[in-house]
């Protein structure tokens, strides 16, 4: 899924044009949403090379197979904190399978429903906030439209592009707002710019 038209409908934003470089994004759809999102949890406040580990030693439990949600809620308590996850990760994994199989979350079911919906919906599990669900809904979902205002890799790359003052949190996310409307409906693509240029 790309949007080939993204990069000229941002490069209309002068400063936004100066930081996008040469580089297109594509987004991709990933199929089993749930085990997505709990491997979103099991991600968070961690680097991405770690959070890798952890996620293939949580497969390995399963024999290296994609487990489903019955099949995590199942699974001991011991073994899922062995895999290096904290007891509230663990958890908090578990709300999420235990969430999909009560309320029948299904890849069929979200892919119908709205972004706003989805959050609505997810961030009724304890340990699912709407951050762990915007980076779902792109990363999982391909959605081009999110932004993730309380991402801090997405604020610091903001306040120095935009020259944002820092001192109100409040006032700095209504100004991110405002200038990331703009953005819309390819939020998403500018969400990865701005990660990328904040990372080089």
């Amino acid at each position: 899924m790309i949007a080939m038209s993204y990069a000229a409908h941002l490069k209309k934003d002068k400063k936004f044009a100066k930081i996008i470089g040469q580089e297109q994004h594509e987004l991709k759809l990933h199929q089993d949403i749930a085990l997505r999102l709990m491997a979103s949890i099991m991600s968070q406040q961690l680097s991405t090379k770690v959070a890798k580990v952890i996620f293939h030693r949580f497969l390995d439990l399963f024999k290296g197979k994609e487990p489903k949600p019955q099949e995590v809620l199942d699974m001991s308590f011991e073994k899922l904190r062995a895999v290096g996850l904290s007891n509230a990760k663990v958890n908090y994994v578990k709300n999420v399978a235990l969430f999909c199989i009560e309320n029948k979350i299904t890849d069929k079911k979200l892919l119908k429903m709205q972004d706003e919906e989805i959050v609505e919906l997810l961030t009724q599990i304890k340990g699912v906030g709407k951050w762990t669900v915007e980076m779902l809904l792109m990363f999982s979902l391909g959605r081009e439209d999110v932004f993730a205002v309380d991402d801090l890799g997405i604020q610091q790359a903001m306040t120095k592009i935009y020259k944002l003052p820092v001192d109100d949190k409040k006032k700095l996310k209504e100004s991110m707002l405002k200038i990331s409307s703009k953005w819309s409906p390819y939020r998403t693509y500018a969400c990865l710019h701005l990660w990328g240029w904040k990372d080089d």
